[in-house]
This record gives structure tokens, C-alpha cells and sequence, in this order.
């Protein structure tokens, strides 16, 4: 037997020949001594990746939080106001600083308070006129190279707050009104109450921050009290959920199946946008 090195590397990863009457027998050895050919191993899942930059755009403030693969989060929130004229590029420009605040990440979720299709942006009748068929999307991915998914606010919220049983309803009380329909975990995509008819106005206009602004606290529990009561015929849903700014302003007793969600939720949910490739 000789063995066959190259000048300066180490004798456990030579190649040695062993000779024989018609051919020659090559065995190339690893570090570790385990010859080439055995069966090669996975590389260990890093439990800690993807990394998702969550971002909730809201018609007061712009947020964001960095999760782990089980949308739990490993940064702290970072929040800034949202531009006082809210067009996209300045929104988007708040959004490139809000970024830099925070580590590394691998892909994006965004929570947006308007209608989504295809990752664009119908309307926001809380931010600006421009919004209105912007490609909110595909301007993220080519702006910070990275893989992006958007939609409604009140439905990422609703991700983060559901439990996965039954009709869920989430209402977001805040600069407007937002909201999200789950069954048995399953979004319904689409729905948008607080633009619906109710007595003479809609029902964003009694309940966002304008009809909290018009009547006043006392009136505008009153008002939320009978829309919970309109909205639990109208779905028949056996869990409610109210977020948002203006959900701390609730001064009534709610029901077993009521419950108030932090503004965090808005964010947490990001990950399940990304359920498809767990």
C-alpha cells in the first residue's frame, strides 16, 4: 500500500492505492476517517430561521418586530408615526428607517388597512388616494432584495389572535375600522364591515376614531355595544376579538366569548402569512 499526499495536507484525508493484478482500488477519507461513499447526512435544521420582519402599517403609527419560525418574537417592537401625508414613497421611506433599526431578517410580512389582491393595494382610505393600485409587494422586494407578503391589517392581527375553532370574528378599533372572518382557522378574505351601511352613515364612521371624536366616549361604547350585538346575528360567531388603539376606551362588561387583544397580535401574525412553506 502507498499512500498518495500532496504537499502539507494531513494524512487523514489522503488518498491511498492499494495495489492489484488488474486495477487499482481508491478510497478517498474524510476528516473524521468515514470513507466517501457511506450515506450523506442532512445538515441540521436551525430552529431559529427563517427570520420574519413583521411590519403593521397603521393610520397613526408604522411598527414592526423580528419573529422566529413559531411567530414568536426576537426583537423588541419599534414604532414610528406614521407620515403626516401618507403617501406610499414617503410611507415606504418611514418603512426603510424603521428597517435599519432592527438585525438580519429573510422575509417580510406586511399588515396593510385597506384591501389586498395580489399583493396590491385597492384602497386606504385612511392614508392616501395614491394607494389605490399600488403594487405594495413587489416595490418591498425590489427595494430590500428579499421575499415579501401583504395583507389586510386586520387579518395578520387576526392570525396572531385566533385559536383555530369555529366562526371568529376580529373588529381593530382605531383610526378606522377593520376586520377579519375566520372559520375553523380560515381566513375569509375579503371583508370589509366598517365600510357597510349602518344606520346613516357606515359603521367606520360611528366606530373609528371620527365617531369617537363626533360623540364622545360614553356614546361610542354604546354604539360598539349594539354593533357586537349586530355583528354576533349577522355571523353568528363564537369568538369575538376587539384590538387596535381604541380598544383600551372600552368601559363595558364584555361577554365570556369577547375578548380585548393587545396591538402586538398585529404583529405576531405575520409568520402564518408564511404557513404554506412551514
Amino acid at each position: 500500500m502507498q499512500a498518495l499526499c500532496s504537499s502539507g495536507i494531513r494524512p487523514s484525508i489522503c488518498t491511498t492505492v492499494t495495489a492489484a493484478p488488474a486495477q487499482y482500488n481508491f478510497t478517498l477519507m474524510t476528516h473524521s476517517g468515514r470513507s466517501s461513499d457511506a450515506p450523506a447526512q442532512d445538515a441540521p435544521k436551525d430552529s431559529t430561521r427563517p427570520v420574519t420582519l413583521s411590519i403593521d402599517i397603521g393610520g397613526s403609527g408604522l411598527k414592526a418586530m423580528l419573529l422566529d419560525p413559531a411567530g414568536q418574537p426576537v426583537s423588541e417592537r419599534q414604532r414610528i408615526a406614521t407620515p403626516t401625508v401618507p403617501t406610499p414613497k414617503m410611507v415606504l421611506d418611514a418603512l426603510d428607517g424603521l428597517r435599519k433599526q432592527l438585525a438580519a431578517f429573510d422575509r417580510v410580512s406586511v399588515g396593510f388597512p385597506g384591501v389586498i389582491k395580489r399583493g396590491s393595494t385597492l384602497t386606504a382610505a385612511n392614508l392616501h388616494p395614491e394607494w389605490g393600485g399600488y403594487a405594495l409587494q413587489s416595490e418591498l422586494e425590489k427595494r430590500w432584495k428579499k421575499p415579501v407578503r401583504v395583507a389586510n391589517d386586520a387579518a395578520v392581527q387576526g392570525y396572531g389572535a385566533i385559536r383555530g375553532t369555529g366562526v371568529e370574528l376580529v373588529l381593530t378599533l382605531g383610526t378606522g375600522l377593520g376586520s377579519s372572518l375566520f372559520t375553523s382557522g380560515r381566513l375569509c378574505p375579503g371583508l370589509e364591515l366598517g365600510h357597510h351601511p349602518w344606520h346613516k352613515h357606515t359603521y367606520e364612521d360611528y366606530l373609528g376614531r371620527r365617531g369617537l371624536d363626533k360623540y364622545g366616549k360614553k356614546e361610542w361604547n354604546k354604539l360598539l355595544q349594539e354593533a357586537i350585538d349586530q355583528t354576533a346575528k349577522l355571523f353568528n360567531w363564537d369568538s369575538l376579538y376587539l384590538g387596535g388603539g381604541n380598544a383600551k376606551k372600552i368601559e363595558f362588561k364584555l361577554l365570556e366569548n369577547v375578548s380585548i387583544i393587545s396591538n402586538e397580535t398585529g404583529i405576531l401574525g405575520g409568520v402564518k402569512l408564511w404557513q404554506d412553506q412551514a
